[in-house]
């Protein structure tokens, strides 16, 4: 590790170490994506049940030995069932999703890992199971045409893009915010008749378009990897939305709370957007176990707060008959 992988100047000092070794394992898995092979093969299942891939497995073992020697006392995996032990004297906590988008490896579309970091306690449980706002870091790395890192130490969010030439992180925006609106939104439509009804009712209206009480035409996104559907959010705004929904084992949704959700929302927030589980901000909430899920709503702030105040609205105007909700024409 040098103190090349990323630029430091404004990392807080005491996260220098571990900022440095996330850097150092991004750029290695960068490399290890660009040369490509056989990255997408079945391994296995993680600690959920979700298969896994070559790559999800590569990237996990990347990311604990580079932060073995990072003052990082716990680290808590997508890929590991438990927390695992790193160093005894270390002063961090760090809870990582090593490579999410695992199921576009073979089709050549950005995937990322995403890490969250706290102060370290005296058991992984007391580490990681608490408010999310007491995150001290979160981030992510985007492995897609450009190699680029968006982090936030709690007072904005900074953009850094991997040089090529010197295979370390350099600052593009010191602080990256978010656009306040985006006629765009990001859903996995094919799930409409599992959704609850409230989130029917917004994305109904989004697609009746002009004709309908938003009086605005919109766009339809959907990766299928978090860090790439954030990555564009942050850039130019809009709203992602994963609900939890009435299909056995998706009543929280997918996404997990403590490595996926709360370091997005740590970001969102610091951008000047929201992040929630359709009603209550992520950050006001904590994981009560290590791989627990949530529902996930962040982007722009009004469109959030929209889709909150659907949640709100009486059963009769959130009916998919109801044609004029005048609570919000646009």
């Amino acid at each position: 590790m040098t103190a090349e992988t990323i630029q430091t100047d404004r990392i807080p000092e005491e996260l220098r170490p571990v900022m440095q070794a996330m850097a150092e394992a991004g750029a290695r898995l960068a490399a290890i994506i660009r040369r490509g092979g056989d990255l997408a093969s079945p391994v296995g299942t993680n600690a959920d049940g979700d298969g896994q891939k070559a790559l999800d497995v590569m990237a996990d073992d990347l990311f604990r030995q580079a932060l073995a020697g990072a003052g990082v006392r716990w680290l808590a995996s997508e890929e590991q069932d438990e927390a695992v032990a790193l160093d005894p004297a270390g002063r961090l906590a760090v809870a990582i999703d090593p490579l999410d988008g695992s199921s576009n490896i073979d089709t050549n579309v950005s995937i990322g890992t995403i890490f969250s970091i706290y102060p370290a306690e005296a058991t992984a449980e007391a580490s990681f199971l608490r408010p999310a706002r007491q995150q001290i870091a979160g981030g992510y790395i985007i492995y897609g045409p450009r190699c680029a890192m968006m982090v936030t130490f709690g007072d904005g969010v900074q953009h850094y893009a991997l040089d090529p030439d010197s295979d370390g992180f350099r600052l593009v925006t010191a602080r990256q915010e978010m656009p306040e609106s985006a006629l765009e939104f990001a859903i996995n439509a094919s799930n409409y008749r599992h959704w609850p009804q409230p989130i029917r009712a917004y994305i109904d209206d989004c697609l009746a378009g002009s004709d309908g009480p938003r009086e605005q035409n919109f766009n339809m996104r959907w990766i299928a990897s978090l860090v790439a559907e954030t990555h564009r959010i942050l850039i130019r705004g809009g709203v992602f939305l994963y609900p939890g929904d009435a299909r056995k084992g998706y009543g929280s949704g997918r996404l997990r709370m403590l490595y996926e959700c709360a370091p997005i929302a740590f970001l969102v927030e610091q951008a000047g957007g929201r992040a929630t589980n359709g009603l209550v901000p992520i950050l006001d909430q904590g994981a009560a176990s290590l791989h627990q899920r949530t529902p996930f709503v962040f982007g722009s702030a009004e469109k959030v707060a929209r889709i909150a105040a659907y949640h709100e609205l009486p059963e009769t105007e959130v009916s998919a008959l109801f044609g004029h909700r005048g609570l919000f024409r646009a």
